[in-house]
């Protein structure tokens, strides 16, 4: 019961039912797919003002992975009420208390603010680990996308097109290489002609010469 709360207000015929598997996948990626799940966007009929879109659900929360330095330099803050109580949490320290917040918080900003907000925020379930309580569902697995070179890391992109160049420079340079090659064969083999012509011009001459000496 306590899985279907939040549900009961939201008419789920119809609905597709898709799992979303965090493990090794970066926060922001996921967090983006989840959205446009969530939205509905995945389908001919969306609509801004519909709500069409399925129940997500997400396992393996706490294996969820971040780039760069953002364990430690990002921080989540809040304020209390109180006079001077505004609190701030670093990312790795809501990671060890509660690690379906983190992509909850990433999900939610990522939704427009309007009145379907709060149905949308009912559809995503999230788990810490691999074990949830809808298997009597006709559940999807949803698979992410191929990572493209424009949404690599800025050193794995760097990386990756300076082989790209050096693999054309190479073939480049055998193309260009067979090519000479080709051509100073040929010229090998015009001056080899040349000289053969040469010899035999020689020769017919020094034949002309005797015969001439010998009438005389």
């Amino acid at each position: 019961m306590k899985a279907l709360a939040g549900l009961r207000r939201i008419n789920l015929e119809g609905l597709r039912w898709r799992v979303l598997d965090a493990k090794g996948q970066v926060l922001g990626r996921l967090a983006s797919q989840i959205s446009s799940v969530i939205q509905g966007k995945d389908k001919p009929t969306y609509a801004l003002n519909r709500d069409d879109g399925g129940v997500c659900i997400v396992i393996n929360a706490k294996d969820v992975c971040v780039t760069g330095r953002k364990l430690t330099k990002k921080f989540y803050h809040w304020h209390t009420g109180y006079v001077g109580n505004l609190k701030e949490r670093s990312l790795k320290d809501q990671m060890a208390k509660d690690s379906t917040e983190v992509i909850r918080k990433a999900v939610l900003h990522m939704l427009p603010r309007n009145k379907l907000h709060d149905d949308r925020d009912r559809k995503l379930r999230i788990y810490a680990g691999s074990e949830h309580p809808f298997g009597d569902r006709p559940l999807e697995p949803f698979v992410m996308p191929p990572q493209q070179v424009r949404e690599m890391r800025p050193r794995a992109r760097t990386a990756l097109i300076r082989a790209q160049k050096k693999a054309e420079e190479q073939e480049q340079g055998a193309e260009y290489s067979g090519k000479s090659a080709n051509s100073s064969g040929q010229r090998h083999k015009k001056t080899i002609q040349l000289r053969t012509e040469d010899l035999e011009t020689a020769v017919l001459l020094l034949q002309v010469i005797l015969s001439d000496m010998l009438r005389r």
